[in-house]
């Protein structure tokens, strides 16, 4: 797409009814297969929270009224200095490579800038190649690679033997719903029931103390 991107590009603050949208733009971006950081950190309370707390430094760019990408920033002060963090910088497929990138950042760090920011943070999935590289254009650099560690926790013991536990429970339900009702009042009934319901206790009480 070709366009003059001075005039078409229109960077606004995000508004409530542009949360919704940018949340599934995000969807649309942050794949799994992709960026699998920052698709376990992307979801709905990231806007949300961002446009509660900063909104203006979450801001959204329109070409012809259709969005075309989004950032979501913020300010923190640590002691004697105060730093500008872009968290998200989103841009629509249709509208990569017009510039919407570029005026998005410029104008999020035109703000942190006049409200007393000295120093620019941003971070990305080390696989997000296209991403560092624009940084790097834009003037970003000392690039540190934060490891993440994974475990699958299926294959940790306590699932097993919780899953064991649900299987158990599942069947003394079972048990106590096929177990015919108790009638008369001979004596060995009686003693039936006192049975039955020394059996009821026993396994309330182990299901309390199991552990969950």
């Amino acid at each position: 797409m070709q366009f003059d991107d001075t005039e078409a590009v229109y960077v606004r603050e995000l508004g409530i009814d542009d949360i919704a949208p940018v949340y599934h733009l995000g969807e649309e971006l942050f794949t799994s297969d992709l960026y699998p950081y920052l698709y376990r950190c992307w979801d709905e309370w990231e806007v949300i929270g961002l446009y509660n707390t900063d909104p203006e430094y979450c801001l959204v760019a329109e070409v012809d009224e259709q969005l075309a990408g989004f950032i979501l920033g913020t300010i923190i002060t640590k002691a004697t200095w105060t730093y500008g963090y872009i968290l998200w910088l989103g841009v629509s497929p249709k509208f990569q490579r017009c510039g919407v990138g570029d005026k998005l950042v410029d104008k999020a760090i035109a703000r942190m800038i006049e409200d007393g920011a000295r120093f620019m943070l941003v971070d990305t999935d080390p696989a997000n190649v296209p991403a560092v590289k624009f940084f790097n254009r834009k003037g970003f650099g000392n690039v540190r690679q934060h490891v993440f560690l994974s475990m699958n926790l299926s294959s940790h013991d306590y699932y097993g033997r919780l899953i064991e536990y649900e299987h158990q429970k599942a069947e003394r339900a079972g048990y106590k719903r096929s177990r015919p009702a108790i009638r008369g009042t001979r004596k060995s009934d009686g003693v039936v029931s006192e049975v039955a319901l020394n059996t009821l206790v026993s396994d309330h009480t182990s299901e309390e103390e199991a552990p969950v």
